[in-house]
């Protein structure tokens, strides 16, 4: 049952995270991000766009958890795109977050001049800032677009993932690679058609389990890198609680029958880019 994964550039990173999306900056980011340390999570993923890098670094420093022992993520706006700004912005974060170095940093968006900004985490890399570097939301179509012409293969590609969306196209072309999946939503942003599938609570009262857990467990055994989101301690603790037991491989076979080939969030979609700019500012208060 993994509780790590071995990426493609030698790095390990743990197979459960903790995602702070949409938590605010008000003091609930460190209060959630302190209670899942507390439960055991060794991985956080923020990003720039999340306006919470500085009380994630505030959290992991109090917790008097060694920095090594903990994976910390960030990611790069899409403001802050091409070469030069994305080096000024790498800085950024490292010193919102407290840090020398990130354990992992992506494109968080794939538009724009990706190849400039891409040749900066590289470069950030090589220097000993940022440990794994990867992309984030990018489509088969956006993949084959970028990533062809990158000199260094990403690690990962963080994209929606459920069990109505498991990316099967996309997991082809990163199997072939040997680029690791990260699920944002892994639990379909609470999505209550799939936590009520006839499946999934069947098996919750088989394990003695939640549904959530059950999800999650399945998506451990695909090999998918997951970081649930909770504010709520019980919850916090219960998403982590999945590696005492193990699906059939007909448990996770009619798990993958669920799978609806199409997500809520579509990259491909035009005129996205505009409205991704004008949804989040992270020069607002510079």
């Amino acid at each position: 049952m993994p509780t790590t994964f071995r990426l493609n550039d030698g790095n390990t990173i743990p197979a459960i995270g903790f995602g702070t999306f949409q938590i605010p900056n008000d003091g609930s980011t460190y209060q959630a991000v302190s209670a899942a340390l507390a439960a055991g999570y060794r991985h956080i993923d923020t990003a720039a766009a999340y306006f919470n890098e500085a009380e994630v670094g505030q959290a992991i420093k109090v917790s008097g958890i060694p920095r090594a022992e903990i994976w910390v993520t960030s990611k790069l706006w899409l403001q802050d795109y091409g070469y030069e700004p994305a080096k000024k912005a790498i800085d950024r974060s490292l010193q919102k977050l407290g840090y020398d170095y990130l354990d992992l940093y992506l494109l968080h968006q794939p538009y724009g001049d990706v190849p400039g900004a891409w040749r900066a985490l590289e470069e950030a890399q090589q220097a000993g800032k940022l440990k794994s570097i990867g992309v984030s939301n990018m489509t088969p179509k956006l993949w084959q677009q970028f990533v062809p012409k990158f000199a260094t293969m990403p690690a990962v590609n963080q994209v929606e993932f459920n069990p109505y969306f498991q990316q099967a196209e996309l997991r082809q072309i990163l199997a072939t690679a040997d680029v690791k999946l990260e699920a944002w939503v892994p639990l379909g942003q609470g999505n209550q058609d799939l936590l009520n599938e006839p499946i999934i609570t069947k098996l919750a009262a088989k394990y003695s389990k939640n549904a959530g857990q059950i999800i999650l467990r399945f998506e451990n055994q695909e090999g998918i890198v997951v970081f649930p989101k909770s504010v709520h301690v019980a919850r916090i603790k219960s998403n982590r609680d999945i590696f005492d037991f193990e699906l059939t491989p007909a448990e996770m076979d009619a798990i993958r029958q669920l799978d609806k080939g199409k997500g809520q969030h579509d990259p491909d979609a035009p005129g996205l880019v505009k409205q991704l700019l004008s949804a989040f500012d992270v020069h607002a208060q510079d």
